[in-house]
């Protein structure tokens, strides 16, 4: 039977069960009554009373069903992906909760330490991480257009071979043949070395009081920012380290050497997949470029209007407060292929710690939370991404007779 009507049945038999004792109450009071209708009053109470406690068995029967079936029903669902994830999530938005408060049960949980004795805190989830990168993608990330490798080890090396040293594979005409030791290519070893990078926030009691759902949105969009600025800082470290042919040429003063950098930079196995990066103000000096009839030389990729091509190059265009000019004004210009040129060792370790004690939380009332990211980027092949610097002068123009070649 329905819970709620079960329910409603037991209400209106207690009802009935209050109104039939006062009955035999008012029936005791009056000595007209005979003893024969006072038995048959009382025989009717009894059994009304028997109909409401019957009822109510029935009801708490039903509700206990109800709450296996529905936590059933929970464990089923928690075995299937989906429900694994969901699981995980709320798991962790509880977790994240308990850190904050100071929970004993969450707090026990670290005890974990890396290798320098650094307690690590609530690692991330995997399935929460991947949300959060999922973010990133949404920001003007760099990582996209590097080489990213997750290791399990905080240190460790890897070699590499640069295009402009790879070398054919011997030709063996006879099958017993030894193989020699011709192709000896130029090697680079690369040390990496995880490093933690840390930023912290507030944490207000208006969130810590809101759903897991929408503490756990804010956490995940807090540390997709603080990511995607931190990493991008990080690659862009490493590029002053590539050893491009352009690197010791002079500052590119006309649109033709910078069609010389495009067409002679890089080697031609990896022109292809190769782009420019520039700052804001360089692309602003870009986009006026036109050549002799007129036309700007920066288009709009036909197939993606917010992606700016020159040359029928990708432009990557970053902030002047990441990527600043030189001394002089000058502007960077980096082509080549920066998945060929550095990679990101990502030791996939977000962690969050919080302190209500520290950083003037204890004297303002506050929480604060600490998310720290492990990684590392090295440069993998110098050659491979080359930088340079222009200044063109407002009055810069590409000749109609090379635009376009």
């Amino acid at each position: 039977m329905d819970i709620n009507k079960l329910n409603d049945a037991w209400i209106q038999a207690g009802q009935r069960v209050d109104d039939l004792n006062a009955k035999v109450q008012t029936m005791l009071l009056d000595d007209s009554v005979s003893a024969e209708d006072l038995a048959k009053a009382k025989a009717e109470r009894d059994d009304a009373k028997i109909r409401r406690d019957s009822l109510h068995d029935e009801l708490e029967n039903a509700r206990e069903e109800e709450k296996t079936m529905k936590v059933a029903d929970k464990n089923v669902a928690i075995h299937t992906e989906e429900g694994k994830k969901e699981h995980e999530k709320m798991n962790f938005a509880n977790q994240v909760k308990g850190l904050i408060k100071g929970d004993p049960k969450v707090m026990n949980l670290l005890t974990e330490t890396d290798t320098s004795g650094n307690q690590l805190g609530l690692v991330v989830p995997e399935d929460i991480q991947v949300q959060i990168h999922e973010l990133i993608r949404q920001y003007a990330s760099l990582e996209q257009y590097v080489t990213t490798e997750s290791v399990s080890m905080p240190n460790g090396s890897r070699v590499y071979e640069k295009w402009k040293d790879i070398t054919p594979l011997a030709n063996l005409d006879d099958d017993a043949a030894k193989i020699g030791d011709n192709d000896d290519p130029e090697l680079n070893k690369i040390q990496y070395q995880i490093h933690r990078y840390a930023g912290i926030s507030t944490i207000t009691n208006t969130l810590l009081n809101d759903s897991p759902d929408n503490l756990l949105a804010w956490v995940e969009k807090w540390i997709a920012r603080k990511s995607v600025v931190t990493r991008n800082n990080a690659i862009l470290a490493v590029l002053p380290k590539l050893s491009g042919k352009a690197k010791a040429a002079s500052t590119l003063s006309s649109y033709d050497d910078v069609k010389t950098l495009i067409n002679t930079g890089v080697d031609p196995a990896i022109a292809s997949t190769s782009f420019l990066m520039t700052n804001v103000s360089g692309f602003n000096e870009l986009a006026h470029v036109k050549d002799g009839m007129g036309r700007y030389m920066i288009q709009p990729d036909i197939t993606k209007p917010n992606i700016y091509q020159l040359e029928g190059k990708q432009v990557v265009v970053i902030s002047d407060r990441w990527l600043p000019n030189d001394g002089s004004g000058n502007h960077p210009m980096f082509y080549g292929d920066l998945k060929q040129a550095v990679t990101l060792f990502d030791r996939q370790q977000m962690s969050l710690l919080t302190t209500n004690i520290g950083g003037g939380a204890f004297e303002n009332d506050e929480t604060k939370i600490r998310v720290i990211d492990r990684f590392d980027v090295e440069a993998t092949d110098g050659d491979a991404f080359v930088p340079a610097y222009f200044k063109l002068g407002a009055t810069a123009a590409a000749s109609s007779t090379t635009a376009g070649k």
